[in-house]
């Protein structure tokens, strides 16, 4: 399949779709009606969101491989383009906790797949979406924001009780997200419930994405995927997503047993060692953080103070 990747970008002071074919970025919705006319096709779903992309992936993909084969068009530099989140109208966000053997050891604990199940909790969309370069605000209420490099599966086929055997195709692809955590909010003494996930995990800027999609096509195995994080020049997290306890298989397979998967969800699949908290570390305002996925891209953003 031709590579191109899906983005969001800035063209006049406005977000707009863009398909990325090797350094250029191109007009999604232009590029899209262009082939519609030149097949004599009509064009069955708009190309001015990434959301619609992924809302109608089944028949955008060979349209989008099609543009991408003929060289994409006219379009502008990559290096000369500012991007926003790929996909800032996300559906549900579910992030796997604690489903990599390393990350597990530093926070002091193990885990047998043999004797659990895939643990997941809700990071609300919305406010916590962020893309490149843009700033991660500290709450006031937090003093302990950590780092969680995690792969993000992006979801563009619906499905309830996914066969083992078909989970990879509601895949449309993949992008990066950075969990960030409010460590010392995740547990409470004021109430008998003491594990406040939402706290912890759902606030303004906590989730950093992109710095776009890659389709399920260009990634063969996505449990063979160095991973990497720095703050400022610290190199904090050097993992590998042959870590999973759980591999994306199986989660889109867990998940959809529970609850319908549909298209724009996103499944962050854990992160691996390397996190702030055992190292007595914490995202501080005037701090960098760079990602960097390998097949994904890098996502870089800026750590500012919130409300």
């Amino acid at each position: 399949m031709p590579s191109f990747r899906l983005l969001t970008y800035v063209k006049d002071r406005a977000p707009r779709a863009g398909l990325l074919v090797d350094d250029k970025v191109v007009d999604l919705d232009l590029a899209l009606r262009k082939h519609a006319r030149k097949t004599g096709k009509a064009l069955a779903f708009s190309g001015a969101s990434v959301r619609s992309v992924i809302d109608n992936w089944a028949k955008a993909r060979p349209m989008l491989s099609a543009i991408a084969r003929n060289g994409g068009g006219r379009g502008q530099p990559i290096a000369r383009t500012r991007l926003l989140a790929p996909m800032a109208d996300v559906g549900t966000i579910w992030c796997a906790g604690a489903n990599y053997y390393d990350h597990a050891a530093e926070m002091g604990t193990s885990v047998d797949k043999k004797k659990v199940k895939p643990f997941f909790f809700i990071k609300a969309g919305g406010a916590t979406v962020i893309g490149p370069g843009a700033t991660a605000r500290i709450p006031k209420w937090s003093k302990q924001i950590d780092w969680e490099a995690e792969i993000a599966v992006v979801i563009g086929r619906a499905g309830r009780n996914i066969k083992n055997a078909d989970a990879m195709n509601h895949v449309a692809g993949y992008t990066i997200l950075n969990d960030l955590s409010a460590r010392d909010t995740l547990i409470r003494e004021d109430w008998p419930f003491r594990h406040d996930w939402m706290r912890g995990k759902t606030f303004d800027t906590a989730a950093p994405m992109g710095p776009w999609i890659t389709p399920a096509a260009e990634i063969k195995n996505p449990q063979n995927l160095k991973i990497d994080l720095w703050v400022n020049d610290r190199h904090e997290q050097d993992t590998h997503s042959k870590h999973m306890v759980f591999n994306v298989r199986e989660q889109i397979v867990a998940l959809s047993r529970q609850i319908s998967l549909r298209p724009g969800d996103i499944v962050s699949t854990g992160t691996g060692a390397g996190v702030g908290r055992p190292k007595g570390r914490f995202l501080k305002p005037g701090d960098r953080v760079r990602i960097e996925i390998e097949g994904l891209g890098t996502l870089s953003h800026k750590v500012g103070a919130g409300t």
